[in-house]
């Protein structure tokens, strides 16, 4: 799950992590009026969506008068921010950030994510970093740095000074950024987080250091344990058929190919898009109904398959063996007819009672094309969408 910058930064303060004063809005009246209680005479106008690039997107503003705020924020909110991340269906704008300006004299980049390398949390930080961090890290790798945290005893002193150092800081600096450090590790920790990014931590021309942008990913499996961060969940960023999968406990991904898969394990659905690809297909998505497939959930991932337009061929590969075969295809013969399938359907049936399940399919009187094993199905399944 993901939260929004302004989200991010009420717990950065919460924390003791130094961030500029903001005020999120929803309306080009309520930007001017945020901008009048700052104060100052210049803003920074922030659109609020999930993805990166905001800024090339023309997601961030400056103001320098208040026609301006009202300006800016009237041509973001209600709009779709368009990035390099998102893809061109890009994100809806319904809120803004208006934020007071900073004067900065350097631009850092400063994240925490665990590093599959070495299993642990780690800290990755830049003094060459700032917005165009992408860049430095495939041009010049050698300006990041990175430590890694052991999990008996946490961060230690002598890390916070190693970050330190590679970033370049004076005395007063070390100061501020071990607590920002110290803070931001305890926040990691404390919220179930799979990554925070700021970027950037800039040094103001007073010498501060400030988190002048965040960034904050929870681990989806922790959320059981954080009932007040999952308030925060904004469903308008979330892609519409992946939302309505969660709610029947099918792990769903989109994507761009025309051959619907249908499995049960996160395994085998790797698996199964491995085959059609190698067999020259291209899987419209990943679907994972989970090892105790009923029909309801049967049924709900056929909806959700059909809703993609693109969609000419669905395979369905499931291994029966919490559930028995039989039981699988029944679920598979109920939901075809509710659905009212008209394109090709290949099910490829293997586990517990796999001949009763395959017998109910071949008399079904239902147009399913059946298969024996996997490589078997995905050639049907790709003959047939080619169709």
């Amino acid at each position: 799950m993901n939260l929004h910058e302004y989200q991010s930064k009420v717990l950065f303060k919460d924390y003791g992590i130094n961030v500029p004063r903001g005020t999120p809005v929803d309306s080009a009246n309520a930007a001017v009026k945020a901008a009048e209680e700052i104060g100052g005479k210049i803003w920074v106008i922030k659109a609020q969506a999930h993805t990166g690039g905001r800024g090339k997107a023309g997601g961030v503003k400056v103001a320098q008068t208040l026609d301006e705020v009202r300006k800016y924020a009237d041509e973001m909110l209600g709009k779709v921010l368009v990035t390099y991340q998102t893809g061109p269906e890009g994100l809806p704008v319904n809120i803004v950030y208006v934020e007071e300006g900073s004067e900065i004299d350097r631009e850092l980049y400063l994240s925490m994510l665990v590093d599959r390398d070495v299993n642990r949390i780690s800290f990755i930080a830049s003094a060459a970093g700032g917005i165009d961090i992408e860049k430095v890290a495939a041009e010049t790798p050698e300006k990041i740095f990175s430590i890694a945290i052991a999990p008996d005893v946490g961060l230690q002193d002598f890390q916070v000074r190693q970050l330190s150092f590679s970033l370049g800081f004076n005395k007063e600096q070390m100061q501020q950024f071990a607590s920002l450090v110290k803070g931001l590790y305890q926040l990691y920790i404390d919220i179930d987080a799979s990554l925070i990014e700021i970027n950037p931590l800039i040094i103001n021309m007073k010498g501060d250091v400030i988190a002048l942008d965040g960034k904050i990913n929870i681990d989806a499996n922790a959320l059981f344990r954080q009932k007040e961060i999952a308030k925060l969940r904004d469903l308008s960023q979330e892609n519409e058929t992946e939302r309505d999968a969660a709610e029947y406990d099918l792990n769903y991904v989109s994507l761009d190919g025309n051959i619907a898969c249908m499995v049960n394990g996160a395994g085998l659905a790797m698996a199964t898009m491995d085959l059609i690809k190698l067999h020259g297909g291209d899987p419209a998505n990943f679907l994972d109904v989970g090892g105790g497939t009923t029909a309801e959930r049967v049924s709900e991932a056929f909806k959700l398959i059909l809703s993609n337009e693109n969609v000419a061929a669905i395979l369905v590969n499931i291994f029966g063996g919490i559930v028995r075969c039989e039981l699988i295809a029944e679920g598979i013969i109920t939901a075809v007819k509710e659905v009212g399938i008209n394109i090709p359907i290949i099910v490829r049936l293997e586990g517990t009672n796999v001949t009763k399940g395959r017998d109910l399919l071949k008399n079904s009187g239902l147009d399913i094309i059946a298969a024996d094993d996997l490589t078997e199905a995905a050639l049907k399944a790709v003959a047939s969408a080619a169709r």
